[in-house]
């Protein structure tokens, strides 16, 4: 028999995914997948309409959430969140927080960049679900329908970078404080595409063990930005401190190339998962 293998980071309309989350679910149930943990970010809207896909396709679901976090210096930390009490209400206040920051944030971007492309904040807004928080990847969809560039990679390559004059920053929590309040709502916090070194700075190895020293469970270590040595490396740390490690594709339909499944984690560390939360559980199907 082959080993179950379990998707721990996916996105759906929720966020900034392409699929809704029951179609989320059905597309982890083609790949042949066990399971799959929907993460959208800052988030926990999809959780119901998953769950009734996964009980309906016979497919594992781990409810969790992406977390947007920045530390001091600057440097964009993602925490994934698994099992975590959606009502806690520590975490929902600096989720409510980030939330409004970042559709301020977009609606800033999106005036600066109407004044020199064809867009305008109701273009953008039909390229998010009803009740997604609105970010740069609805704003590059937008750009895509004006056709300024072909696809969101592009957008984000060029007029959507960090560096562009059009960024606008937001607010985002402190790591360190984040993975505080995951294990208070009874969550267990996994540091998503710790080594992206594609994407840009990632923080340095100080943050990261403040990061463990706050309670962090785990790495993800097996996902596409992370390059080949640097997965070596996290392994090696997660084995120095005891933490688990994890592999997913960091979903997001066709708003990105990542194939579902690509990267997997296996049962052993799921049942860890499953071990430390406190907060809510997995939905068997």
């Amino acid at each position: 028999m082959s080993a179950a293998r379990y998707d721990l980071h996916t996105h759906s309309t929720e966020s900034d995914g392409t699929e809704p989350p029951a179609d989320v679910v059905r597309a982890a149930a083609r790949a042949g997948l066990d399971g799959l943990a929907l993460t959208d970010h800052d988030t926990t809207a999809g959780w119901a309409a998953a769950a009734e896909a996964a009980r309906a396709e016979g497919v594992l679901l781990v409810p969790g959430m992406e977390m947007s976090c920045m530390a001091a210096d600057g440097t964009s930390v993602h925490l994934l969140s698994y099992l975590h009490d959606p009502g806690d209400p520590g975490l929902r206040a600096e989720l409510d927080t980030s939330r409004a920051s970042r559709l301020t944030r977009a609606q800033r971007m999106t005036d600066r960049l109407a004044e020199d492309f064809p867009i305008t904040w109701d273009l953008v807004r039909e390229h998010a679900s009803e009740n997604a928080t609105i970010g740069r990847p609805h704003i590059a969809d937008a750009l895509v329908t004006a056709g300024v560039v072909t696809d969101r990679s592009a957008a984000f390559a060029t007029i959507l970078t960090g560096r562009s004059r059009y960024y606008v920053p937001h607010h985002a929590a402190d790591p360190v404080e984040a993975v505080r309040l995951v294990r208070a709502a009874g969550g267990v916090p996994v540091f998503a595409h710790p080594r992206a070194l594609m994407r840009g700075r990632v923080v340095d190895l100080e943050v990261m063990e403040a990061m463990i020293e706050a309670g962090l469970a785990g790495l993800e270590a097996d996902h596409r930005d992370n390059p080949e040595p640097e997965r070596t490396w996290l392994r090696e740390l997660a084995a120095r401190h005891g933490l688990f490690v994890t592999g997913s594709s960091d979903y997001h339909g066709t708003g990105k190339p990542n194939l579902i499944g690509e990267f997997t984690t296996d049962a052993e560390v799921l049942a860890e998962i499953e071990h430390q939360a406190t907060g809510t559980a997995v939905v068997r199907g």
